[in-house]
């Protein structure tokens, strides 16, 4: 005769009720993450950081999205589309404007990572050949826009001293290039050097030459997450910096991983990894100098009309203490 063990139904919940206690809060978790654009070295500690399970190990399930530029993101963002979102120093100005956003974090300084290519047949040679021509941006208000509006600033012929294009996604501005619609663009130092490498482009300049105090990128968060789920915007910041810190010690598997993701051969990757890993930040705290030069150019380049208070666009109440020197 075989004897079956009966477990009371209050020894089961209170079991259950331990196993709910040993489990880490928020284990399953989902954040929506959006690039600004797709192919970017800049935003590839995302990536980094869900293959290697950092994201996970903070609690964290990712789902990513990639858009055609700043402000197909932020329409994200304001559509609750989104939950985080990577863009650009320059996107304070739609916080300014009213976006439902707030920056959480400063995640690169200088624009190490762009560079302006000139398509091979255009007449452009020398930065005093722009003045005049057209170069295209992804879109109005982008990182891209500022830095072709801040270059002919520095050059003394106003912020639209070059007729700044906004065309979309990469693919969209190249194809204006091949065909002289247009006579360059900004664009990330991955696909520049593979362009040039195939004899379709020539790199002007890079645009780490051109400014130096600034927030090339922002990690944004939506208010209404900040004021519902505050521990998922500060698991999000732990498990990027965490990112950050392994990728400055892993370059092969960093390398492995975001060479697909940028579109680009494992040995343009490195040089871009070598060139451009000293802009992330180690913990995301905003630079008085890079808001200052920010909140100038919103005036100067009409995208406000006068200079807004830089403290109200952002927050620092996720971010680590700063490390003493």
């Amino acid at each position: 005769m075989r004897t079956t063990l009966r477990t009371p139904v209050w020894a089961i919940l209170v079991c259950a009720a331990f196993v709910a206690l040993a489990l880490p809060a928020g284990a399953t978790e989902k954040l929506r993450v959006g690039k600004a654009v797709p192919a970017a070295f800049s935003f590839t500690p995302l990536d980094v950081g869900m293959a290697t399970g950092i994201f996970a190990r903070h609690g964290l399930a990712i789902e990513e999205f990639a858009f055609g530029g700043s402000a197909k993101l932020h329409q994200a963002l304001a559509a609750d589309s989104l939950d985080i979102g990577l863009g650009s120093g320059p996107e304070l100005a739609f916080v300014a404007k009213g976006a439902p956003v707030l920056g959480v974090a400063a995640m690169a300084g200088a624009p190490l990572l762009l560079g302006l290519v000139i398509g091979k047949d255009s007449p452009v040679h020398t930065i005093a050949d722009l003045k005049g021509r057209n170069i295209s941006c992804s879109t109005a208000g982008s990182l891209t826009s500022w830095m072709v509006r801040e270059l002919s600033r520095q050059q003394g012929w106003g912020p639209d001293g070059i007729n700044v294009l906004p065309l979309g996604a990469d693919q969209t501005q190249i194809a204006a290039m091949r065909t002289g619609q247009t006579d360059g663009m900004p664009i990330d130092l991955a696909t520049a050097y593979r362009l040039q490498g195939q004899g379709e482009a020539r790199l002007l300049m890079k645009f780490g030459d051109l400014v130096k105090d600034f927030h090339m990128h922002v990690i944004y968060a939506r208010r209404a997450l900040i004021a519902a789920d505050p521990e998922a915007v500060r698991a999000f910041l732990a498990g990027w910096f965490e990112t950050i810190a392994f990728m400055r010690k892993n370059k092969a598997e960093t390398v492995r991983i975001a060479a697909p993701v940028i579109n680009a051969s494992p040995e343009i990757t490195a040089r871009v990894y070598d060139e451009t890993m000293a802009m992330f930040s180690d913990d995301g705290h905003f630079d008085a100098k890079a808001l200052d030069t920010l909140r100038r150019s919103f005036v100067e380049m009409n995208l406000l009309p006068s200079e807004p208070d830089m403290s109200k666009l952002y927050t620092t109440q996720f971010l680590p203490s700063p490390a003493k020197s």
